[in-house]
């Protein structure tokens, strides 16, 4: 049974720092998958933060994270990891990570990040 496991997530005060993992197991070649981080604030449509293709050469963020946040993955340890910095209360939302191969594509459970003094 193929899975995501986010972790990471909690309170952190605006300007302070958070790492997210997401943990995959069933796999039979994780590194054979492109990975993604989403989010999704209240009331609002899930958004793309950042993606790292299958090798990890290749990376895209959105806008509002550029500078900030950096997304890595280990395929030794079917691990995709998302560091934010300099934290903003915008960035509050359930964060989501995504494997994708071609058509078939898998969701983890999502991790909540609330950015607030």
């Amino acid at each position: 049974q193929v899975q995501l496991v986010e972790s990471g997530g909690g309170l952190v005060q605006p300007g302070g720092s958070l790492r997210l993992s997401c943990a995959a197991s069933g796999f039979t070649t994780f590194s054979n998958y492109a990975m993604s981080w989403y989010r999704q604030a209240p009331g609002k449509e899930r958004e793309l933060v950042a993606g790292i293709n299958s090798v990890g050469g290749i990376t895209n963020y959105a806008d509002s994270v550029k500078g900030r946040f950096t997304i890595a993955r280990d395929n030794a340890k079917s691990t995709v990891y998302l560091q934010m910095n300099s934290l903003k209360p915008e960035d509050t939302a359930v964060y989501y990570c995504k494997a994708q191969r071609g058509p078939f594509r898998i969701w983890g459970q999502g991790t909540p990040v609330t950015v607030s003094s």
